[in-house]
């Protein structure tokens, strides 16, 4: 009973967005600062990277199949006190994300080359993709385990954790950088594959830290040897629970992270500026939604943990009082980063080209985020409550049908150029958020849930029915 107390104190909207806040900050300052510390070296390099990492947020999708579907079960889990089942599905999803990030790794081995071939990149930007590529991708079970592991540390409430971890990884990238670009002490300038094996290192170092935390923090259940005498049936259940929702979730991700890629082939058509002034536009923007990705996060556990408890009509409360906090604080940041548009661009460039796009482009964002926030927020509480299909099911459609789409006839056929293609993004996001609340208000989730809803008792009527 005092862990599950304490599981409860853990699971407030409060004490999980914070942490998720300032790790989320340190994961995109993470991605970003290769990004950033490129620039001073070559917008070329920094945009060659922009284009590779685009591959690895897609295989890193594959391991979110499940890590996302781990982290939403295990809530559910703990929720209904099923305590025991939920260390069981921490051991099954660290094992099957093991063995899919050894065979990613092999897979971009052999064809990082290829992937980037489909992209049409000049010669330059294709070499430099290239090899960020080809040595971030030997590592992706590294990057396998990492999302595994703060996946179910973040389902138990421990979201402290990777915070400190992130802070430790982000020195040893910026250091492995400022080498990698800068040389020091005899070792000559690596450039782009300097700064892979930076990210690599840095991401190992946190592999270590953030799975010693996990088998400190789970208790005496989280033994990994545990696994090897796992019944087949257990074994093949729990996958299927995991998968259930974590393969439309992932697959949503996936179908996003794809459209970006033909999006990026299209603003590929407009030059070489166009190309970067959207990378580094990308890379501000993240902070702007970075309060809706955190609040998101933490309402996706919390409704998670709600439903598997019984209290559905918490749950609903919980979402809607999320959405309003996130629209209103994406909206303000929005209008702050807009107003500073040419500054926070002319830290990556003095180019006035693409100074000039980006500027507009950040003052599209006053309107694109606040939609952002409603796709974010509300995706995360569907996800919770188990309607992972619809979230699949709705991105496909607005995703291609509208951002793909309206990019191309607005940004090709009508030489809006990136303009459009902003546009088309800002009406993506609505068209998703408006469907997305009108989803949440119907109510039709509360019967999705993977576990057994229980009523919502009193602690007396619980113990006299448990007498």
């Amino acid at each position: 009973m005092d862990e599950n107390n304490a599981i409860d104190k853990r699971m407030t909207l409060f004490a999980l967005t914070w942490p998720i806040l300032i790790e989320s900050f340190l994961r995109i300052l993470f991605v970003n600062v290769d990004t950033f510390m490129l620039s001073k070296y070559s917008d070329t390099a920094a945009a060659s990277v922009g284009a590779a990492g685009q591959y690895v947020s897609i295989t890193i999708l594959f391991f979110q199949v499940i890590a996302s579907g781990t982290s939403i079960v295990i809530s559910q889990n703990l929720g209904a006190k099923n305590n025991r089942k939920a260390v069981d599905i921490a051991l099954v999803s660290l094992v099957v994300n093991l063995l899919l990030g050894i065979l990613m790794s092999v897979f971009l081995l052999s064809f990082s080359g290829k992937l980037l071939g489909i992209m049409n990149f000049e010669n330059e930007v294709y070499k430099y993709a290239s090899d960020y590529l080809f040595i971030v991708g030997m590592f992706s079970f590294v990057t396998a385990m990492n999302c595994t592991t703060t996946a179910i540390l973040r389902s138990y409430g421990f979201v402290k954790v990777s915070v400190f971890v992130n802070i430790g990884a982000n020195l040893i990238n910026v250091v492995g950088n400022l080498i990698a670009i800068n040389g020091f002490m005899g070792i000559p300038v690596l450039g782009v594959k300097g700064v892979a094996a930076s990210t690599v290192i840095s991401q190992c170092v946190a592999l270590v830290l953030i799975f010693s935390a996990l088998l400190r923090s789970i208790g005496p259940d989280m033994k990994l040897k545990r696994i090897f005498s796992f019944p087949r049936k257990i074994f093949v259940e729990v996958l299927g629970d995991i998968i259930k929702i974590g393969g439309p979730s992932t697959g949503e991700n996936l179908s996003y992270n794809i459209s970006q890629i033909v999006i990026t082939a299209i603003i590929n058509l407009m030059g070489t500026y166009a190309l970067t002034a959207r990378f580094y536009v990308f890379s501000i923007m993240f902070f702007i939604m970075l309060s809706a990705v955190s609040i998101g996060q933490a309402t996706q556990i919390m409704v998670g943990y709600l439903i598997g408890a019984g209290k559905v009509d918490d749950a609903y409360k919980a979402c809607l009082r999320s959405l309003r906090i996130s629209v209103i604080i994406s909206f303000i940041t929005a209008i702050v980063f807009a107003l500073l548009g040419r500054k926070l661009i002319g830290l990556f460039t003095d180019n006035e080209q693409i100074l000039s796009m980006g500027s507009v482009m950040l003052a599209i964002a006053i309107v694109l985020e606040p939609g952002r926030a409603f796709n974010i927020i509300l995706g995360g509480a569907l996800k919770g409550a188990g309607d992972a299909r619809f979230i699949l099911f709705l991105g496909i459609g607005s995703m291609w049908g509208v951002a793909v789409l309206m990019s191309y006839i607005l940004g090709i056929y009508f030489g809006l150029g990136l303009i459009g293609v902003w546009i088309a993004f800002a009406s993506d996001e609505w068209v998703r958020g408006i469907l997305m609340l009108l989803r949440w208000r119907s109510r039709v989730w509360e019967s999705k849930s993977i576990v057994s809803v229980k009523p919502n008792l009193s602690a007396k009527e619980e113990c006299v029915i448990n007498s």
